[in-house]
């Protein structure tokens, strides 16, 4: 232990010290260790407790709390409150001063303390004078740190200013840029509206001149042809109405010759082929129309009955000697269907080893009126027809109930009340044809292969339906790429 001498004129110089310490500097104790004097002046030191702390210690923290209340935002930090705008720039200005104080009040503090320290040291001896000596190196070391963070701040205020500077010449040279673009994007759009405003006028006054120059060539016209028409009218009327009528009855003279001589020349082919059927032993009666039906009969009552002999009919074309097998019209009786209309039909009769040939005196005409009833039933999507069945593959019906044959778009379907007794999409395996067994109701029958193995014959309520069922079920199997036609059917080359 070190021995000092207390003196009245040194407690009083450190009390006074002790006073001008700053009040932001918060010692733990709020007042210097106290030390106790034994005998012969020999200073005792206190006992370390709980509650006292070290001065070194107390000197860090206080130095750390000072430089947390000192700390200053770093270039990052300013940079983005500069981008901000410019009040954060005009902000940062005045900041400066403010920080030149907080510098002067921190100076101070510093100095106060290391005159403290300095009077401690000078009262003190031993261990605590070695303290003393370390809190005023760590005091000075704490300037020299103070200092250098001062020289960086005033580095970082004057990055700060030139990057204020910067920023707001940016925005004053933007401000420019911006402000001549749209002077210019002004003039610009004037401009173009003036232009527009032209050619708006330009192309108003062409249609004017255009809309009045048209009036004018039409009034023009107008006046032209009111005043050609007065002088026909003034000087030559009865002669202009006596053209007329003589082009007229010209054009009735015209058409009843052509009509006439259409006549004439079916009525000279059908002459030619009575000429070469007075030869034969039989002839056709009946219409050569659709609708009807043609018997075969003998021209002579010494003629040889026909039954007794093989009989087979085909369709030959109007021009040309190329004929068409009708298979199974082996009888003497033949009604047409809608494929025979345009054809002269030929029936050839075998008796023994003679041939007998008997054929119509001109191409089967159509039916009147069929065509537009069958373009009305078109445009629905299913037509029904009243039928009664005569045949069922190949065997004969007894029952007269009626049935309804559905031709449909896509399907035939022949029904009894709710009972479906057939229904086929069209294909290439499905057959419809005008009945070929002969009978007093073959005009009024068809042939319908729905399958194989299922096929039916078929009587309608009238020829005109029987026909009109054919020519819609081809119509829509053409539709379906389908050609509907009787059997042994092969497309006329």
């Amino acid at each position: 232990m070190t021995r000092t001498t207390k003196a009245n004129g040194d407690s009083k110089m450190q009390r006074e010290a002790v006073r001008l310490v700053s009040s932001r500097i918060n010692f733990y104790s709020n007042k210097f260790p106290s030390y106790k004097i034994g005998a012969e002046s020999i200073i005792i030191e206190p006992k370390n407790d709980s509650e006292g702390q070290p001065l070194k210690e107390i000197v860090a923290k206080e130095t750390t709390e000072l430089l947390e209340r000192r700390q200053r935002p770093s270039v990052r930090d300013l940079t983005r409150k500069f981008e901000k705008g410019l009040n954060t720039a005009t902000w940062l200005s005045d900041e400066v001063s403010w920080r030149q104080v907080a510098f002067l009040e921190r100076d101070v503090l510093i100095k106060k303390l290391r005159d403290i320290l300095e009077l401690l040291r000078a009262h003190v001896v031993g261990r605590n004078k070695d303290e003393v000596e370390e809190s005023i190196t760590m005091v000075e070391s704490l300037a020299v740190q103070l200092s250098q963070r001062e020289g960086e701040l005033l580095r970082q205020k004057s990055e700060v200013k030139k990057l204020a500077t910067s920023l707001k010449l940016a925005s004053e040279d933007a401000k420019r840029i911006v402000e001549e673009e749209r002077a210019n994007a002004h003039k610009e759009i004037e401009r173009a509206r003036e232009a527009v405003h032209r050619v708006e006028q330009v192309i108003h006054e062409q249609e004017m001149l255009h809309g009045q120059a048209e009036k004018q060539d039409v009034q023009k016209f107008r006046t032209e042809v009111h005043e050609a028409r007065r002088i026909k009218m003034l000087h030559y009327p009865s002669k202009v109405m006596d053209m007329d009528h003589e082009i007229q009855i010209l054009r009735d003279q015209l058409k009843e010759r052509c009509l006439n001589s259409i006549h004439l020349r079916k009525e000279l082919a059908m002459t030619k082929k009575s000429e070469e059927n007075k030869n034969n032993l039989y002839e056709f009666e009946g219409l050569e129309s659709l609708g009807s039906s043609l018997h075969i009969i003998p021209r002579t009552s010494t003629t040889p009955d026909i039954s007794k002999f093989s009989i087979q009919w085909y369709r030959m074309q109007p021009q040309g000697s190329k004929k068409e097998l009708i298979t199974g019209a082996t009888k003497s009786v033949y009604a047409p269907e809608p494929f025979d209309v345009g054809w002269f039909l030929q029936a050839e009769v075998i008796l023994g080893d003679d041939i007998v040939r008997v054929t119509t005196t001109g191409p089967i005409d159509p039916a009147a009126g069929l065509g537009s009833y069958v373009e009305a039933l078109v445009r629905k999507p299913e037509t029904e027809f009243n039928v009664v069945i005569i045949q069922v593959n190949g065997n004969d019906q007894q029952s007269d109930s009626i049935h309804v044959l559905n031709v449909g778009k896509l399907r035939m379907k022949l029904t009894r009340g709710k009972a479906i007794i057939a229904k086929e999409f069209y294909s290439s395996s499905m057959q419809l044809c005008g009945a070929r067994g002969g009978g007093n109701a073959a005009a009024q029958a068809l042939f319908w292969r729905a399958k194989k193995g299922l096929h039916f014959t078929l009587a309608f309520e009238s020829v005109r339906e029987r026909n009109a069922a054919v020519m819609l079920a081809r119509r829509f199997a053409i539709d379906c790429n389908i050609v509907l036609a009787g059997p042994c059917y092969r497309t006329p080359g």
